[in-house]
Order: C-alpha cells, then sequence, then structure tokens
C-alpha cells in the first residue's frame, strides 16, 4: 500500500460518520480509530517517545514592606529564538506512524544535515511503517534548519520532522 493511498484512506475515514475501520491485504494491515480528539494510528501501534520537559528557573519577588517600598520585578525568561523564526519555516511533517531514520542504512551517511539545500523532490529520511521503508521528500525549496527527531525515533502522523527555510 503506498503512502498517497493510506493518506486517501485517513481523509475518507475522517470525512465519514465511520469510527473504526480495518484493512487488509497481502499481509499489509492498516487500522484506524476514531475517538473524541480523532486520533489515527496504523497497525502494529507502537508506544510515543516523549521528550524531557526543560524547567526554566524562577526567581522570587520580593513582598514590599513599609521599609522596602519598591517591588523589584523578576526577570523574564526569554523565549528560544527558534520560536520567534519558527513563523517563517515550512515543517516537513510524517505522513505515517512509524520509525524514523536519517539514512538509507546505518553506516551510510544521512540523506540531509542542518543547512544542507534541498529541493523539493530531494529524499531527506526514510519513515518504516509495517516493514515498509517509504522515502520522505522535501515538499519544498530550500535549506534544512533543524532535523526535529532523532535517527531511530517513533514519529506520529503529522508530528514535525524537519525544519527549512523556503527559497
Amino acid at each position: 500500500m503506498k503512502v498517497q493511498e493510506i493518506r486517501e484512506l485517513i481523509k475518507l475515514v475522517d470525512q465519514s460518520s465511520i469510527e473504526e475501520f480495518v484493512f487488509e491485504s497481502e499481509g499489509s494491515k492498516v487500522e484506524m480509530k476514531k475517538s473524541s480528539g480523532v486520533t489515527y494510528s496504523l497497525a502494529p501501534q507502537t508506544a510515543a517517545v516523549q521528550e524531557p520537559v526543560q524547567a526554566v528557573p524562577v526567581q522570587a519577588v520580593p513582598a514590599t514592606t513599609e521599609e522596602n517600598p519598591i517591588v523589584q520585578e523578576a526577570p523574564v525568561p526569554e523565549a528560544p529564538k527558534s520560536a520567534a523564526a519558527d513563523e517563517n519555516l515550512h515543517k516537513i511533517t510524517s505522513p505515517m506512524v512509524g520509525t524514523f531514520y536519517q539514512s538509507p542504512s546505518p553506516d551510510a551517511d544521512p540523506y540531509v544535515k542542518p543547512g544542507a539545500r534541498v529541493s523539493a523532490d530531494t529524499v531527506v529520511c526514510i519513515v518504516e511503517a509495517m516493514k515498509l521503508f517509504n522515502e520522505i521528500e522535501a515538499e519544498v525549496n530550500g535549506e534544512i534548519v533543524e532535523i526535529l527527531v532523532k535517527d531511530g525515533q517513533l514519529v506520529e502522523y503529522g508530528q514535525p520532522l524537519f525544519s527549512v527555510k523556503p527559497q
């Protein structure tokens, strides 16, 4: 089953009143279930890897007193510079649930690195789903700014994989 066929199935199930859909063909199985949050999954299901949350230091603000009527303001932590720049970046997202690979084989060089120039049809990674290796293309001409997932990481449908500065 091709990626585009899976995408079309997802759209059709999403637009219908069907709550659960299972499709089996030639040893492949696609299973989709709707919930109140409308989540799609491909069998076999895998647990998502969650990145650790980074703590932001907070400084205490002294209370005002009669001896010290001036209140000092706690410094506001700066937002990461990538958050402001993200508005202008294109995100290459995963078209399916699977395992992300940066290179065609473990001993090969990655398809792309930050700073690499890509065209819309440049292969940037592979997502393995149901023992099928699906090449993911850049979809846009530009420069790879950041790789958002680690090699071998499980990815979800629609999860951003790369940030690209369009050109």
